[in-house]
């Protein structure tokens, strides 16, 4: 089993991904389950598994990850219910408190959790706090795409439903850091989401966030590829769609709702009748490889960015497939150690703006 001192003192070359067992509506059976199939890829990840002994060390050996997993006990879970305001006073001894606070401590490189999303991202603020000179975390998904990754990424899509000016610069510095070092794009392309692409639409807020965004891309290291409309979200004219938490949530889930709406109609279309049967078994090659592309387990995971440690939000309902994609996040982020370099950018692009204005321009 890992021994997380040796994370501490930086001796150890594996990559150790926290992780909150006891979030989710499918219970830790499916969570231990995801882990397997990210073992199968990552054969240096470790794992801190977070909640009681008694229930988590049954899967863990039904699974042979003794080797890869040591559980850290934490009696109590925090549920989809819990209000986060109660969860930052009361939440002590869960095990998305445990995950959590096993970043903040070192021991490892990255968290996931499949729980409640408000309790998680307040468990976070509290634990690890915000990084210097960021004014709102975000939390960032991939989007799947037409671009060179086969997703893009978005934020915020609902850490906070408010955004000014400032708040989406912070978002463009770090979707562009993350889609630098989560996915390799050494010049990502940012876009600011808005009602049309002219520079002479939307909010005020919006039309001052392109000018800040565009005079902050060559120190950011990104080119700024001015405002996008929704349907630009899955085009690969973009690496990263900048917007706020409110506008984001309601594009991600309208996107949801969508893709199973469609998905529905197309399962009754083709039971209609012989014909549409036949048709069917026709089409089967072309449909599955269109549903592995729209799988939405396939970039399960949302990250909380603006803190001092990388927070991965799993899906409440993921399946192991789900649960794996998360995990496989966590380690990509961890291994990159993106939330220092995340810090270091945000650092250097302040400092520079603090220059500018010290010299009046």
């Amino acid at each position: 089993m890992t021994d997380t001192q040796t994370i501490a003192d930086g001796t150890n070359s594996n990559v150790v991904v926290s992780v909150d067992a006891m979030g989710g509506d499918k219970g830790p059976g499916v969570i231990i389950a995801g882990l397997l199939r990210a073992v199968h890829t990552h054969s240096n990840i470790r794992f801190l598994v977070h909640g009681p002994q008694a229930v988590l060390a049954p899967l863990i050996d039904k699974h042979n990850l003794e080797e890869f997993c040591t559980i850290v006990h934490a009696e109590r879970t925090v549920s989809m219910d819990d209000k986060p305001s109660q969860v930052m006073r009361h939440g002590k001894g869960t095990s998305m408190w445990s995950a959590v606070t096993s970043v903040k401590q070192k021991e490892a490189d990255a968290c996931v959790s499949c729980g409640n999303t408000g309790a998680l991202m307040a468990i976070s603020m509290v634990r690890l706090r915000k990084l210097a000179g960021i004014n709102r975390p975000a939390i960032a998904i991939l989007w799947p795409s037409f671009g060179p990754n086969g997703s893009n990424v978005m934020l915020d899509v609902g850490a906070d439903v408010r955004a000014d000016e400032s708040d989406l610069l912070q978002f463009a510095l770090m979707g562009a850091s993350y889609s630098r070092n989560g996915f390799a794009v050494k010049r990502p392309r940012v876009g600011l989401l808005n009602v049309g692409t002219e520079e002479h639409k939307g909010r005020a807020e919006l039309k001052a966030a392109h000018d800040l965004i565009k005079e902050s891309a060559e120190s950011g290291q990104f080119e700024f590829v001015g405002f996008v409309e929704g349907g630009d979200i899955p085009s690969d004219r973009v690496d990263v769609i900048v917007t706020d938490g409110f506008t984001g949530n309601v594009a991600l889930k309208t996107a949801e709702g969508t893709a199973s709406f469609i998905g529905t109609a197309l399962r009754q279309s083709f039971k209609h009748n012989l014909l549409a049967k036949l048709s069917a078994i026709l089409a089967y090659g072309p449909l599955s490889r269109l549903k592995r592309t729209t799988d939405p387990r396939r970039v399960n995971g949302g990250v909380f960015l603006g803190l001092n440690g990388t927070v991965v939000k799993s899906h409440g309902a993921a399946d192991a497939t789900g649960v794996a994609a998360a995990v496989g996040l966590a380690y990509r982020l961890g291994s990159a150690k993106f939330s220092t370099k995340l810090a270091a950018r945000v650092a250097s692009v302040n400092g520079f703006a603090e220059d500018r204005e010290e010299d009046g321009n």
